[in-house]
């Protein structure tokens, strides 16, 4: 077992406490806090002894061999899809993860807000051209695959490229072992490109608007999943629906209650992402809420949620 599957183990189960986990392996204080935090390495003879106890809790050198790939969707716009995407990746990110976020929309909002305004190489040039698909550094752990309107004409040719709705799961490929999660934001409609993230997805994560509107649009999703299922990826998962720019009052409330109520094998979190000012500021100044204001109640729900999220996966698996 190396330092790194070991520690990825220990990113992935946060209901491992590092101090007992230390104490059942008579190990010294400190050792595995200090290679999380401090990236100090693990002696030899310590991760031998650190082996036996992870391996009780289910630890498997292959159980995070390649990443998993998550689809932010919802066909509905102005639901936060894209501040959903940046802010999870960036949450992950800042807990160790090695995180891959992949703008699937034309309107390149992902890449404007996490600073690639004209990327000289995006994803429709790798998807069109084969060329190698593009990957930016944006910060510690975190990379992007940009885009911008150029993408749109991926969504035009779709029905002449040989393999289509496959060609993002192929390219992204041999990117799979190097990330730990992959997030993609997709376009606010059901359409090819949406489709294609969905060919290439683990699962799917639903940002949802507690309106009737944007509610009664979930038949909808449930539906172009279940095609998806049945003709692309038999093993495409939901991971669950998120409420977004949730405001404190009985429309909001209520609205929230009916769909707990209708929806029943699908994962509600209880994280919430609330409606703030500090959302529309940072959409303005073109950054994601976490640059923009790494202390606001606004960057809170996200880590709430990011820790939610993460515990969930947990059981999933």
């Amino acid at each position: 077992m190396t330092q790194e599957l070991a520690l990825k183990f220990i990113r992935h189960n946060p209901a491992l406490l590092v101090s007992s986990l230390e104490k059942e392996a008579g190990i010294p204080r400190q050792t595995i806090t200090r290679a999380l935090n401090e990236n100090r390495a693990i002696p030899e003879k310590h991760l031998e002894l650190l082996f036996s106890i992870l391996t009780k809790y289910g630890y498997s050198p292959t159980l995070y061999q390649n990443a998993r790939v998550i689809s932010v969707v919802n066909h509905k716009g102005g639901v936060g899809k894209t501040t959903t995407t940046a802010s999870l990746g960036e949450a992950l990110a800042k807990k160790g993860f090695k995180i891959l976020l992949i703008d699937l929309d034309p309107q390149g909002n992902l890449s404007q807000i996490l600073g690639v305004d004209m990327p000289e190489v995006q994803v429709a040039d790798s998807l069109i051209d084969n060329v190698e698909f593009p990957v930016v550094k944006i910060d510690d752990n975190l990379d992007l695959s940009p885009s911008d309107i150029d993408l749109a004409n991926v969504e035009m040719r779709f029905h002449e490229l040989t393999g289509g709705e496959f060609r993002l799961k192929n390219r992204i490929a041999h990117l799979l072992s190097k990330y730990d999660y992959i997030v993609i934001d997709c376009p606010p409609s059901l359409n090819k490109l949406t489709l294609s993230a969905m060919a290439a997805s683990t699962s799917c994560i639903i940002p949802l608007l507690p309106e009737m509107s944007a509610v009664k649009g979930l038949n909808s999703i449930w539906g172009k999943i279940m095609e998806v299922r049945k003709d692309l990826n038999a093993a495409l998962q939901i991971d669950g629906v998120v409420f977004t720019m949730v405001k404190k009052n009985t429309v909001h409330d209520g609205i929230k209650n009916y769909v707990k109520e209708e929806v029943k094998n699908i994962k509600i979190f209880d994280a919430e992402i609330k409606h703030l000012i500090d959302f529309q500021k940072s959409q303005i100044a073109q950054n994601s809420i976490s640059k923009f204001s790494h202390d606001s109640e606004a960057a809170k729900c996200y880590w709430e949620f990011c820790d939610e999220y993460i515990s969930y996966l947990q059981i999933v698996k």
